[in-house]
């Protein structure tokens, strides 16, 4: 979210009492136009440019008034006025002034929540808080964060007193209060300095909207529970919606602790970070009757980490080591025992953790909630964790899927933060992979103590390791950790929460991990932990307490120091490519590239990376090596003539980097694959091929060394592995050049020969007992891949079991086709079916509202091969009610699928008016690409713009012009690629 360019405009006092008369006029007609035109009509960025301030006496805290009463007033009100100037100054810079320091905050909020009103564009709060300051620098003016906030009421009071329990304390009068846009400020002029080492309390009433479209600050989720609409509020801080909600110091490092008051209609509970202190009941000015909800003081925690919700959910709650843990969620799904299985996992996941760090969770009690709709999947929030309920609540229907272990991870990774995050915090955001990459490691380790069964390295490198190597290069501009601290932006920050900071996050502290040991690695952590506990902590903090455990003892011995090591992989892009010499023991590392060329490493990269070598010989391990030079000669690592000779890199793929060897070493893995494949554990098998097909991808190795590896597939049974296979080998440029390339008949017998062994064990599970596969996570995330590919290839077996359990659903639609395979049967079941399948099909797509299931259930309907059901289809999407389908998606969807291409670009000709009519020119563009993406030829593109100038702008043809060339390249390199692939396949079918 970027703020808009107009800022506030300084007024002085003196100013101030020169408009005033002025002003008085204004007010009163500003305030009819607001009564026309609600609250609501000013929050957002661009139309907000007018505030009102009023010097009015603020009400103690919980008093039975949340916002100021006029009649208090002891000077005039202060109008500000927006324009495009003010004076340069302290608003100007990204980062808050050091002038003062908060401890505590008073909160009340008061959203006026009601049940069974009705639900408008959005809600209104009021608030009211006590900021208690201490001043570092004298200043005459009090900087901190408000946006979209109307200010009602200003004081400072102070020098404060405690001494004298506060009994008579000064006024600092306040001039004016004024706004920055652009920097997200409120400004308070004040009429003297505050002083250094004194004490302050800053008084603020305010007002402000409960929006029903964001998950930004407070917001509004309407749902169905028990057959009825309801709604509830929740809140999301992270990582600088805070300021949206109440007027703060809104940086992680300004900790202070918090005493929340929440008003809220008796029929909601109220829920905060700390446990409920008491309550009262209160009468607003129309009779109505409220509760007033307060809660204990929270420890000290950043102003991203308040939280509260407001709701009539349900809860189960246990009590693990005498604090309460409670799962809210809706009626109906807590009725349904839908909570259950997180609530038994919770408290002994705290346990774990608590005896792990021998540090114990502060807060007497936890609440995770599960919202209907958090777009942000999950957050961590001291003492109440907000969940988005598919990520948290199981149903019935998931037990074969591999829902438990996805619950049980996120839930990991949440808990994880109460201290990596909650009780150590980064002290700004360029370090924030030290909150999210050390939870997402234990969300693992965690997961993997409570079912040892689970493969814990073959999981990792598919969730994490397996994205982030193919988004991550030399090139890429983003490191784990940035050195800068001048970014502040919401948006820039809010780019930080990527695959870099989680998983290439967590792969940093699993590689530390791996060339310590888990003992001291946990040591250093505990010191870590409990040095800046309730504090704040840099990348170089957390180095210090390991380098500590590692002086402390004489075991592990290092190349250099911890900084200096693991510097070299969090502040550099990308990672580098080990490269083994089998025949001489020389070890090269440079870095990986996309479409490696000659001249790239001199031209852009000169650095090193100081790399941990955990390795194996002939199946045994060996000692750690360090790779801290670009090249470096290992003789133990050589290999002899010896076929029983053989070497692999990167034991459990522990370490950031991938691993190439000379023809000599790639051979002969290659020969010990086929001569006894399971002498190479199925983590290696997983990590050869994986590296080959990437490696071979971006012109490190040839693509024949990447094949040589799939000779002894035969022998495979081990379904991870054959996913590597299949996702390299059954991709779309290979789909898309079926009709032009004898690949595909080759690759179907090379493939189907050696499937058949997989195949049939899976497909004998599918057939009599799919409940075997509960616990074998690694099958429940590939099946659906090695089904799909079977299929594709023409499998008999595959697509007799299509038809069968596709036809078995039409008969009766109550039970479903099973999870997994859901996607794969129900395209197969319409491409070898007919327009009775078809039609089936569609209407069970018009009685589904589920979005997610509608995107699926298109892929489905545009599997046809059948021309006049594709075309029919793309009458449907351009002829019923806009919200029935979404044209465009449809008419994607078919121009993307093999017949479906012909059939779209026909359609779009003949009636492009109407398309254009209701979705815009601008869709076609991506049309464009799609149905272009098989053009190889400057012929083909040629035709394929003379076809579609009619119906772009200049600048779109322009646009579209340069994507076809870059995609007309890309294929012909696919071309050549393939070509090579079907040479090979032919020699070795």
């Amino acid at each position: 979210m970027g703020p808009p360019s107009s800022s506030g405009f300084y007024v002085s006092r003196t100013v101030a009492l020169v408009v005033a008369a002025l002003a008085a006029a204004l007010l009163l007609a500003l305030t009819v136009l607001a009564s026309l035109y609600g609250h609501c009509e000013r929050v957002s960025p661009s139309e907000q440019r007018g505030r009102k301030v009023q010097d009015a006496a603020s009400p103690p805290p919980h008093s039975q008034e949340a916002t100021p009463d006029p009649r208090n007033a002891q000077e005039p009100a202060v109008t500000t006025t927006w324009k495009d100037w003010r004076p340069p100054g302290p608003w100007d810079q990204q980062r808050l002034p050091s002038w003062l320091v908060p401890l505590h905050y008073d909160l009340e909020l008061w959203p006026r929540l009601r049940p069974g009103q009705l639900l408008a564009r959005c809600l209104n709060f009021t608030g009211r808080v006590n900021i208690t300051v201490r001043c570092a620098v004298a200043t005459a003016r009090v900087l901190l964060h408000s946006l979209f906030l109307d200010l009602d009421a200003a004081e400072v009071h102070g020098p404060l007193n405690f001494a004298t329990a506060n009994a008579t304390v000064g006024r600092v009068p306040v001039d004016s209060v004024w706004f920055v846009l652009d920097t997200e400020y409120a400004v308070l002029e004040l009429g003297e300095a505050l002083q250094p080492g004194g004490l302050y309390e800053l008084q603020l009433c305010f007002s402000g909207p409960v929006l029903p479209d964001t998950r930004e600050g407070l917001f509004l989720n309407v749902y169905t529970d028990q057959g009825e609409r309801r709604a509830l509020i929740a809140s999301h801080m992270e990582p600088t919606f805070a300021r949206n909600v109440f007027p703060c110091f809104d940086e992680p490092a300004l900790k202070a602790t918090f005493n929340i008051t929440i008003i809220h209609h008796p029929l909601y509970v109220a829920l905060s970070n700390t446990p409920q202190l008491g309550q009262s009941e209160k009468v607003d000015t129309d009779g109505n009757q409220w509760t007033v909800t307060t809660f204990h003081t929270t420890p000290p925690m950043p102003t991203y980490l308040v939280a509260l919700a407001i709701c009539d959910f349900d809860y189960v709650n246990r009590t693990e080591r005498g604090k309460e843990i409670r799962i809210w969620a809706r009626k109906d799904a807590i009725a349904n025992g839908n909570a259950d299985f997180a609530l038994n996992i919770t408290g002994p996941i705290f346990s774990f953790l608590e005896d792990l760090f021998n540090i114990s969770y502060p807060l007497p009690k936890t609440d995770i909630i599960a919202l209907p709709v958090f777009d942000e999947r999950a957050m961590e929030n001291w003492g109440l964790l907000v969940f988005d309920e598919s990520l948290l609540l199981l149903q019935p229907s998931d037990e074969l899927t591999e829902k438990k272990t996805v619950i049980s991870y996120t839930v990991s990774h949440e808990i994880g933060h109460q201290w990596f995050g909650n009780l150590v915090t980064m002290n700004w955001w360029n370090n924030i992979w030290l909150n999210e990459g050390f939870a997402s490691y234990f969300e693992f380790g965690v997961t993997n103590y409570f079912n040892p069964k689970l493969p814990g390295n073959e999981i990792f490198y598919s969730n994490f390791l397996y994205g982030v190597f193919r988004e991550d290069h030399a090139l890429v501009s983003r490191a784990v950790s940035l050195k800068v601290e001048n970014f502040t932006e919401t948006s820039e920050i809010m780019n930080l929460f990527d695959l870099f900071t989680y998983h290439k996050g967590a792969s940093m502290a699993r590689m530390l991990s791996s060339f310590l040991n888990e003992r001291l690695f946990i040591s250093a952590l505990k010191s870590y932990l409990e040095a800046f506990s309730y504090s704040n902590a840099e990348q170089d903090d957390l180095w210090r307490h390991f380098q500590m455990a590692i002086d402390d003892q004489s075991e592990i011995l290092l190349p250099a120091s911890v900084k200096s090591i693991m510097d070299s992989w969090t502040y550099q892009s990308g990672f580098p490519v080990i490269t083994l010499n089998v025949s001489t023991g020389i070890m090269k590392q440079e870095p990986f590239y996309l479409e490696k060329n000659e001249n790239q490493t001199l031209l852009t990269h000169n650095s090193t990376w100081i790399v941990p070598i955990l390795w194996m010989k002939n199946g045994i391990t060996q000692s750690l090596v360090w790779l801290d030079k670009s090249k470096k000669v290992f003789p133990e690592m050589q290999l002899s003539d010896s076929d029983n000779d053989w070497v692999i890199l990167n034991l459990n793929m522990s370490g950031y980097y991938r691993v190439n060897y000379d023809k000599l070493g790639w051979m002969k893995l290659s020969q010990q694959l086929q001569r006894d494949p399971k002498a190479i554990p199925v983590m290696h098998r997983l990590q050869l091929l994986d590296d080959a097909f990437s490696l071979s991808k971006n012109n490190y190795i040839e693509i024949e060394t990447a094949l040589d590896l799939t000779k002894y597939l035969a022998e495979e049974d081990e379904i991870i592995v054959w996913h590597e296979v299949l996702v390299n080998l059954v991709t779309r440029d290979h789909v898309s050049d079926v009709n032009n390339y004898d690949l595909y008949p080759l690759l179907k017998k090379y493939l189907l020969k050696r499937l058949s062994s997989v195949w049939n064990i899976y497909s004998t599970i599918i057939r009599e007992n799919m409940a075997a596969l509960r616990e074998n996570y690694l099958a429940l995330i590939s099946l659906e891949k090695l089904f799909g590919a079977a299929c594709w290839l023409g499998l008999e077996d595959c697509l007799q079991l299509s038809r069968q359990l596709f036809r078995e659903w039409m008969s009766h639609p109550e039970n479903e086709i099973p999870y997994l395979i859901k996607n794969v049967i129900q395209c197969y079941g319409i491409a070898l079916g007919s327009d009775e399948e078809w039609d089936f099909l569609l209407n069970f797509y018009m009685n589904t509202t589920n979005e997610d299931e509608r995107i699926h259930l298109t892929y489905a309907l545009s599997c046809s091969k059948d021309p006049w059901i594709l075309n029919r289809f793309l009458e449907y999407a351009i002829t019923t009610a806009p919200s029935t389908f979404n044209e465009t998606n449809v008419i994607e969807t078919v121009a993307a699928s093999e017949v479906g291409r012909y059939i779209a670009k026909d359609f779009l000709v003949n009636n492009w008016q109407a398309v254009s009519t209701r979705y815009g020119a601008h869709s076609l563009v991506t049309l464009v690409y799609i149905i272009g993406r098989s053009i190889s030829t400057d012929e083909q593109m040629t035709e394929l713009q003379q076809f579609f100038n009619n119906m772009l702008e200049e600048q779109q043809r322009i646009t579209v012009h340069a994507k076809l060339q870059t995609i007309k390249n890309e294929n012909l390199k696919n071309k050549k690629k393939s070509a090579r692939i079907a040479e090979w396949l032919q020699k070795n079918t």
